[in-house]
């Protein structure tokens, strides 16, 4: 076979079977089979001895051999004898280039002589070669000295050539692939990604690249400090054929980062760990069934592609592993992804869908151009001064640091390697990406040598031409970096909207279809100028800016929208409160039309409603240039405007006569806080002990509270609002007890520590954060790691913690498997911790028949509900009660396995038949109505107290465990005193709420042109929605309804969508609650966001049923019948029983851009963030009716699968809560 013919072989044999690497190389041998006749020591002074690569020269014989022992062991692929065969690592033996030259090409030569003949005696089995290319003795991203945190012992230049050397030898040798190997440092890596692309673009061979890097530690890093999502996004430019790690960790340590990797690696994932850990004589001891035992493991788990030895595996371990996994399939890679992923020590994610964040906060302090103190920093080489300020900046919320050393006085090429040096040596800062702007392409490549993380490049434009373009485009392509590109060509700077977008267009088609650069990676700055100069031409220039914004990211899918926000204002230099306003107002237009970056300083905005409505409306004029006047006018207010400040107020009440303890069990009690520190102090010196004062009075206080909560007499929101009482108190009285602890060597004393955590992919809290506030009230230690939290997080922190219970939270369908997956870690580990379930969709009989089975080692409780927690968690961690418990739960879910088991899944209709009884619509007698546009619109500046209006309460009093319809629940004998309490509380907040605006209310609607096909919704623009069909069995007179069934099958027809939000402040509101001890609040403003968010979604769809889609203009409703649907009409949600699986949310948000126009975005499992939002579908015809599919058989699964373009198991995963069938059981 010639070269192409080897690399096909490959790729097709990687998507049959697991690949096999060969093991280590290490071997004990004597100094004369190092030097052999050739390095004599007169002319070689110094040891040889270690020097493997040397051997490749010296000792031929044994390099093949160990090919030969290797391949015939069951590798597939072997490495060439080259690991150190570098100029710098061969330093270390005085060795010439030359030398090394002949090391790479004889090395890779043996290795291909022996690949070669294996191949010829097992032509199905063909053998390869991996030219071995190890991480150097020096690093680029550490100090080279402990007291210069920016030295260096090597140049990134001096690296790139070294490893260019040896690519280039290897690959006249014969070497199928490279391995880049052992990486401890990204940077140096990055020095040989950028070596391959440089001389593949100058003629080389293009062969496959396999990238491996190395986790040194438990903490998840490698030595430059890099955590694993970083590293994969550092070096996925190379578009890699394999990545992964090798060395350092034995197979069990490095387990979770191999699983971490393969969740997020759109291509093979490789791993070839040590045989364990060295013993205390730098042995290793794991023999080879228990390595293969263990990558058995992850094969058996899908997690891997290619398996091999590191260090002290020997031809027996691969052998061992070989048979392991021979009938084994490989992985399938992670789904690519179009989207900007950055890193600096950790990873950011810039998504156009399901991304974390909307808009980008670029820290523009470390700017000579735009900040007189850092220039003055810098210029005097007061660098430590500068590295605070990029400190500050990443402390105040920067997810980007913006760098720029043009200053005509500074060596900008020597101050950007120097900043940049340095700030890499600290961790707090490093952790975020770097963007490097400089107008100077040499200190643009200056600061790419000098950063391990995914960089940003600002700028480079067309204003020297297309070649120049293309070839500084082609270099951050190899450097690994996204791109800011100015809007600026030959002619000069864009300034109206079509020069913007013309040069935006033709940058894009070079960068993309001549460069091959990814759309995602494309950061386009139309260019921000000042307006309200004076000059006429210049007033059009934001509203340019906007404009052209919305065109580009039309145009240009996949691209970002970046600018520099201080230049809109630089007329009103001087005047700070005008300027905040400008840049406020700017970016409240320019972020819906597709701004999702900018250099922005946080403390120069205002909240858009905050500004004083005067100098808001002529800012507003002047922005979006809509009088002739209106820079006349701003000028006119411009000194003289001013801000107001609210209000306070204050209460006293009767019960303040009785005694200190009986006023603290009364506060508690009652939920008051007002005088909670003078009452605890008060007791505090009455007593010998601040802890007595826990243990005394409050802990007697809390007691009455858990009676009344567990005999029903008081109810949920009233127990969070004494734990706020309690835990202000506790915070008064924590100093007084730390200082005793100080003193005295004591320690804490809990019930027990319980860890919280809503899984990764879900952004719900609430029901978990009354959880923990009840089981808080009842002594227990709270360890809350929030929402979207990993397994390996989750465990990690369960073992370094030592707590006594997990509980896990989810609200979302896809969260459902998460928790299996973290069963089945803590299985693996063998935890014994007993595992709590909870959340809206979790239920007894998914905990019974997919978590429990999976976990041996510890019991696993469902818990429907806060009130029974506290029961749970007690008898879990009580000795005499918890074998029982655990025994009868485990009977409880054995029972209903079987009963699952036992009897037959209810009938269901094929679904050819199911089809035949679909809904069957007289489509020629009804004339579908026209929407009044087509396309997306953003709506915005919403009314809180109209929303209020829509607003369905039930739900609200539910979330609080209180049952019962509104009104009527206010007069319920048994819950009503709650529910008015919480009424009264609820309605005191919403008056805060609406009269300060908490809450920042955004939405967006879509009508598109569509038709059914089937069971698909094909729109004109050629998206589908896939819908599901009922399949139960019913009467003749009852269709199986699809959502398609509303929709014409051909003809004019239409279909709508939604996205609402209550904005992001919630949270933030929430957590400043939090922050202040009052939980109570916390939960309350997320709960109101919730039902502000679904009030908004009821508001919306009859805007869109009288006025947007306008077939109902008549419709006179109240809000119960709202309510009840009374409504002409269905708005449906993908994940919900219309349309039962999340993952369709995708297509939804990719028509309505919801990201850019309103900050909502989708996590990794399709839940919603910010969490308080809504999303769904319009349908209009008059007998569109909301059903649920209930269960499907596998004929339905597998159809929907096709029509999806996924595997089947995929499918089922998705679809799993409404399967009819058991896709795991064995026919």
């Amino acid at each position: 076979m010639n070269r192409q013919d080897r690399i096909s072989a490959l790729k097709a044999a990687a998507k049959e079977r697991i690949l096999i690497l060969d093991g280590s190389w290490g071997r004990g041998l004597e100094e004369g089979d190092y030097r052999g006749t050739r390095f004599s020591e007169s002319d070689y002074p110094g040891q040889m001895k270690g020097n493997n690569d040397i051997l490749c020269l010296t000792r031929p014989d044994i390099v093949t051999d160990l090919h030969d022992a290797y391949y015939g062991a069951g590798a597939d692929i072997s490495e060439t004898n080259t690991f150190s065969a570098t100029v710098i690592a061969q330093d270390d033996y005085k060795l010439d280039p030359q030398s090394v030259w002949d090391i790479n090409l004889e090395g890779a030569k043996l290795g291909r002589a022996a690949a070669d003949a294996w191949t010829a005696k097992t032509p199905d089995k063909p053998r390869f070669l991996a030219g071995s290319i190890g991480p150097l003795n020096k690093m680029l991203s550490m100090s080279s000295d402990v007291n210069d945190p920016g030295a260096r012992s090597v140049t990134f230049d001096e690296v790139y050539e070294a490893y260019r050397q040896q690519i280039r030898a290897l690959n006249e040798g014969g070497v199928d692939l490279y391995l880049i190997e052992t990486i401890t440092d990204t940077l140096n890596c990055k020095a040989a990604i950028k070596a391959i692309m440089d001389l593949e673009e100058e003629g080389m061979d293009q062969l496959p690249i396999w990238i491996s890097g190395t986790i040194t530690d438990r903490s998840g890093r490698t030595l430059s400090g890099q955590t694993v999502e970083a590293f994969w996004n550092s070096v996925r430019h190379a578009k890699p054929f394999a990545i992964g790690f090798n060395c350092a960790l034995g197979a069990d340590l490095m387990r979770p980062h191999i699983a971490a990797l393969s969740r997020v690696a759109d291509t093979l994932v490789a791993a070839y760990p040590n045989a364990g850990l060295p013993n205390e004589m730098g042995q290793y001891d794991e023999q080879p069934e228990e390595t293969s035992g263990s990558v058995g493991g992850w094969a058996k788990d899908g997690l891997v592609n290619i398996l091999g030895g590191c260090c002290g595996t020997t031809p027996e371990h691969i052998a061992a592993i070989a048979n392991a996994v021979d009938s084994i399939k490989p992985r399938d890679p992670a789904p690519s992804k179009h989207t900007m992923r950055l890193s600096g020590l950790e990873p950011f994610e810039k998504m156009t869908i399901a991304a974390s964040q909307s808009f980008v906060n670029i820290g523009e302090r470390t700017n000579v151009t735009g900040s007189a103190r850092f220039r003055k920093m810098i210029t005097e080489g007061r660098y430590a001064d500068a590295v605070e300020v990029a400190r500050q900046q990443v402390e105040s919320g920067a997810q980007v640091i913006d760098v720029n050393m043009d200053e005509g006085m500074l060596d900008g090429a020597e101050a950007m390697r120097t900043f940049l040096n340095l700030i890499a040596a600290e961790p707090d800062i490093a952790r975020v990406p770097v963007m490097i702007d400089s107008s100077k392409w040499e200190v643009i490549e200056a600061g790419l040598k000098c950063v391990q993380g995914k960089a940003i490049v600002n700028s480079i434009s067309m204003k020297e031409g297309e070649e120049t373009f293309r070839k500084q485009a082609r270099a951050c392509l190899a450097y690994g970096a996204a791109v800011v590109v100015m809007a600026f060509d030959e002619v000069g700077q864009a300034d109206t909207k079509d020069r913007k977008v013309e040069i935006c267009q033709r940058a894009f088609r070079i960068l993309t279809e001549e460069v091959g650069f990814p759309a995602e990676d494309i950061i386009f700055d139309p260019n921000v100028f000042a307006v309200a100069t004076g000059i006429e031409e210049h007033n059009n220039y934001a509203v340019d800016f906007i404009e052209a914004t919305r065109e580009i990211r039309k145009t240009c899918p996949g691209c970002h929208i970046s600018g520099g926000l201080s230049n809109v204002s630089f007329s009103f230099r001087g005047n700070e409160p005008v300027r905040r306003a400008m840049h406020s107002v700017f970016l409240y237009h320019a972020i819906p039309a597709g701004m999702d970056m900018g250099i922005v300083n946080a403390g120069q905005l205002d909240i858009y409603d905050d500004i004083e409505a005067d100098l808001r409306e002529r800012v507003e004029d002047v922005i979006l240039n809509r009088r002739e006047d209106a820079t006349e006018r701003l000028i006119e207010i411009a000194e003289g405007f001013k801000g107001q400040k609210g209000k306070t107020a204050e209460k006293d009440l009767s019960w303040r006569e009785a005694p200190v303890a009986k006023r603290l069990e009364y506060a508690l009690v009652h939920g008051i806080t007002e005088y909670i520190d003078a009452d605890t102090e008060e007791a505090r010196q009455s007593v010998e002990r601040p802890l007595h004062v826990i243990e005394g009075p409050l802990m007697d206080g809390m007691n009455v509270v858990g009676d009344l909560f567990g005999s029903g007499k008081m109810f949920l929101p009233q127990v969070v609002k004494s734990a706020r009482v309690m835990k202000q108190a506790v915070a008064w009285l924590e100093p007084y007890m730390e200082e005793e602890k100080q003193r005295l060597g004591t320690v804490d004393v809990s019930n027990g520590k319980v860890l919280m955590a809503t899984v990764k992919g879900d952004v719900h809290d609430i029901g978990k954060n009354i959880v923990g506030v009840v089981l808080a009230c009842n002594g227990y230690e709270i360890l809350d790691l929030g929402v979207m939290v990993a397994a390996e997080t989750i465990l990690d922190t369960a073992e370094k913690e030592g707590v006594d219970i997990i509980g896990l939270s989810g609200l979302i369908t896809p969260s459902l498997d998460e928790m299996v997956y973290v069963a089945s870690e803590m299985e693996r580990r063998g935890m014994k911790q007993p595992l709590l379930i909870g959340g809206a969709t979790t239920s007894p009989a998914h905990t019974a028949v997919k978590i429990d089975p999976v976990i041996r080692t510890a019991p696993v409780v469902h818990v429907s509900d806060a009130s029974r927690a506290v029961g749970v968690v007690s008898t879990l961690l009580s000795e005499d009660d918890k074998p029982a418990f655990v025994t009868q739960t485990k009977a409880r879910y054995e029972r209903m396995r079987e009963a699952r088991a036992g009897g037959p899944p209810k009938p269901r209709l094929p679904i050819g038949q199911a089809r035949e009884a679909r809904l069957k619509l007289d489509w020629k007698t009804y004339t579908p109505p026209q929407p009044t546009f087509e396309g997306v619109r953003t709506f915005e500046d919403f009314d809180l107290a109209t929303l209020a209006r829509y607003i369905d309460w039930t739900p609200y009093f539910s979330a609080w465990d209180l049952a019962g319809q509104y009104p009527q629940i206010l007069e319920d004998k048994i819950v009503g005193e709650a529910a008015t309490g919480l009424w009264n509380d609820t309605q005191a907040m919403m008056q805060q709420l609406v009269g300060e605006a908490w809450l920042k209310p955004k939405a967006v609607v879509g009508f598109w042109r569509a038709n059914s096909d089937g069971d698909d919704i094909c729109l004109d623009s050629g998206d589908v929605f896939h819908t599901l069909r009922q399949q139960m069995v019913k009467d003749n007179s009852r269709a199986n309804f699809a959502l398609s069934d509303f929709v014409a099958p051909e003809g004019d027809d239409w279909i709508g969508g939604f996205c609402v939000t209550s904005g992001p402040h919630a949270e933030e509101i929430a957590q400043d609650f939090i922050k202040r001890g009052d939980d109570y609040s916390s939960i309350m403003v997320k709960a109101l966001a919730d039902r502000f968010a679904e009030a908004m979604a009821e508001y919306m769809h009859e805007r869109v049923r009288k006025e947007l889609w306008a077939y109902a203009p008549d419709e006179d409703l109240s809000n119960p019948e709202l309510i009840k649907e009374k409504y002409r009409g269905i708005r449906p949600a993908p994940g919900y029983p219309s349309q039962p699986e999340h993952t369709e949310k995708e297509t939804l948000f990719r028509l309505l851009e919801p990201e850019a126009r309103i900050g909502v975005s989708l996590t990794s499992s399709f839940a919603m963030t910010p969490a308080a939002s809504v999303s769904g579908l319009y349908f209009a015809h008059p007998d569109s009716v909301y059903f649920a599919v209930g269960r499907i058989e596998k004929d339905q699964v597998e159809d929907y699968a096709r029509r999806k373009g996924w595997e089947t198991r995929k499918a089922e995963r998705w679809l799993a809560p409404i399967l009819n069938y058991d896709p795991f059981a064995v026919d």
